[in-house]
């Protein structure tokens, strides 16, 4: 039987410099869309899921390309409802070697940033669904949009449907008042499945790490305490899963994954990446491919659903744009220990 798999937050246009580019360096941008949770809905589809996206759109054409472009890859967008505001915008510019990628945002007043409470339908939204995956970006935008959020996951519960949460720390969004910590540990209440990096467990739910992610080397004992402490403060929790990044360079990055579950703390196998094309959604890949491992696989195969999870995020960083455009076969022959890079004929 299908799955039935629901994100729920903001799609964004996407305006990026060509290439490895400065911003503006030539007189054109790349136009696509993305954002965390919509990245997520259509890696979730491309994986053979029934997959839809929650959201609130504008009512123009730019709504409508992002709405097509969400179908063009099998996501359902019925759920999706219009309202006032403007289709939010981030600028990417992707770095190479030691010139770190950037990212500029120009999303005040988007559509979902003035959505409310019942701006959406939850309690319709959520029969015969198996999970809800939602991100800590939206609730960084704005009171209202950290209300609608906590509504989403509360609902979600009240219908007996798994959260998943992806804390997602974006430091240059928390401006509207409350910290990090006093709204996400209100929505971690509501969630199953915790996802997250060292930086996204102290700063949106001040749990802290001795990590240091500059070093190049990462301590995996110490993201061992870091899951252990997550379960013991949040002890309702069944899963949470740490991207494991060893930044060395824009362009050289080590990856990897931990998991803690009810048997314990799993480490994945470790990739070498050393050509980074994009890494602008990496960790959403990582977030929807543990979401298929443990659906497909059952809850109770975490090192399978990590290695599915790590492979599928190993893979997108070879991708331009938000996007992770990679079927199952292909990450499960990564996961497999085939990382040749062979040309298929």
């Amino acid at each position: 039987m299908t799955k039935r798999v629901l994100t729920f937050g903001e799609m964004m246009l996407r305006l990026s410099s060509p290439g490895h580019e400065r911003l503006f360096q030539s007189p054109s941008l790349v136009a696509t869309f993305g954002g965390s949770e919509g990245n997520a809905a259509v890696a979730l589809s491309n994986y053979g899921f029934d997959s839809a996206f929650l959201s609130v759109f504008p009512d123009n054409p730019i709504g409508d390309a992002a709405i097509a472009e969400l179908r063009r890859f099998g996501v359902d967008t019925s759920l999706i409802t219009r309202g006032e505001g403007r289709m939010g915008i981030y600028y990417a510019e992707t770095g190479a070697n030691q010139r770190a990628s950037n990212v500029v945002y120009d999303r005040d007043y988007s559509s979902i940033a003035n959505a409310g409470p019942g701006s959406i339908d939850f309690k319709k939204a959520f029969k015969g669904a198996d999970l809800l995956h939602i991100s800590g970006i939206t609730p960084a935008l704005t009171e209202k949009a950290a209300e609608l959020t906590i509504e989403c996951v509360r609902e979600a519960k009240e219908a007996g449907v798994t959260v998943s949460c992806d804390f997602n720390y974006r430091g240059k969004l928390w401006k509207w008042g409350k910290t990090p910590p006093e709204v996400m540990r209100e929505v971690v209440k509501y969630t199953d499945i915790a996802i997250a990096n060292e930086e996204d467990c102290q700063m949106c739910l001040g749990v802290t790490a001795d990590v240091d992610v500059t070093s190049g080397k990462l301590d995996t004992s110490k993201y061992e305490a870091l899951t252990a402490k997550m379960f013991e403060t949040f002890p309702h929790l069944t899963h949470c899963a740490v991207s494991l990044r060893e930044s060395k360079s824009a362009s050289h990055n080590g990856w990897g994954g931990c998991l803690r579950d009810k048997d314990g703390f799993k480490l994945s196998r470790r990739y070498e990446i050393t050509d980074i094309v994009d890494r602008v959604g990496g960790g959403d890949s990582f977030a929807s491919g543990l979401i298929y491992g443990l659906l497909a696989y059952g809850y109770e195969n975490g090192q399978k659903a990590l290695e599915y999870a790590v492979a599928a995020s190993a893979l997108k960083h070879s991708i331009p744009g938000d996007f992770n455009r990679v079927s199952v076969s292909e990450v499960e022959k990564l996961a497999g220990g085939d990382a040749s890079g062979r040309v298929q004929r």
